[in-house]
């Protein structure tokens, strides 16, 4: 079929900036909350710089309960909560809710997993030294796993992007439901490998950006 890209055009500009907004929303927000609770599990931990079993455990559950969730499923369960904090569970605002939520989860699992690998003497070193916990933490643990952790959020930016294609099949903007909306549901193939494309090159280009900042940070 002919694509009139007089009105598609504009559409799809649109949806490429819903995309780069939840994306990056994400990112930043959760990005932060999932290094904050992923350092708390790693310090919580048994042994651990802040040990808490109590803390340490509830974290622990509420991580692998939440975590694993499909997001088309996920997105929809937290509907109520969506509702009370940005008024509404359609649009883009609700699903940029949604994705800060599920990958603040997500990422404070690749922080602890990262920060594991951490040879504990470097810590015990820090410690007998007088290094208070707040100080080994942000300048010993984070640049200690810094190059793991870019890679880290690297994958998660590919994730997000992937989340943001499922948020649009429940009305929450962006390429996704750019595609499913003018592409799929219209039978017009142009559209839709348009988007994919779009989406391929936003993911090829982080993969780049993350990988050339984590070798950076893997040489210091």
């Amino acid at each position: 079929m002919n694509t009139n890209w007089d009105i598609i055009g504009p559409v799809l500009l649109t949806a490429i900036g819903q995309t780069v907004w939840m994306v990056s929303a994400t990112l930043v927000v959760g990005g932060f909350l999932g290094l904050v609770l992923g350092v708390l599990l790693y310090t919580s931990r048994p042994g651990g710089l802040l040990a808490n079993r109590v803390v340490f455990a509830v974290l622990n559950v509420l991580v692998n309960v939440i975590r694993p969730v499909p997001f088309i499923i996920f997105i929809t369960a937290i509907g109520p909560l969506t509702i009370s904090v940005v008024g509404t569970q359609l649009g883009t605002p609700a699903a940029t809710f949604a994705l800060i939520v599920a990958a603040t989860f997500a990422i404070s699992r690749i922080v602890e997993q990262n920060l594991v690998t951490i040879d504990p003497g470097i810590i015990e070193a820090a410690r007998a030294m007088g290094a208070s916990p707040a100080r080994i933490i942000v300048t010993l643990l984070v640049p200690e796993a810094l190059g793991p952790l870019i890679l880290g959020y690297t994958f998660v930016f590919v994730a997000v992007v992937d989340m943001t294609a499922v948020a649009g099949a429940v009305g929450g903007g962006g390429l996704g439901d750019f595609a499913i909306a003018y592409g799929y549901q219209r039978f017009d193939w142009a559209v839709t490998a348009i988007a994919v494309a779009i989406i391929i090159v936003l993911v090829q280009a982080a993969q780049f950006v993350g990988n050339r900042l984590a070798a950076k940070a893997l040489r210091r």
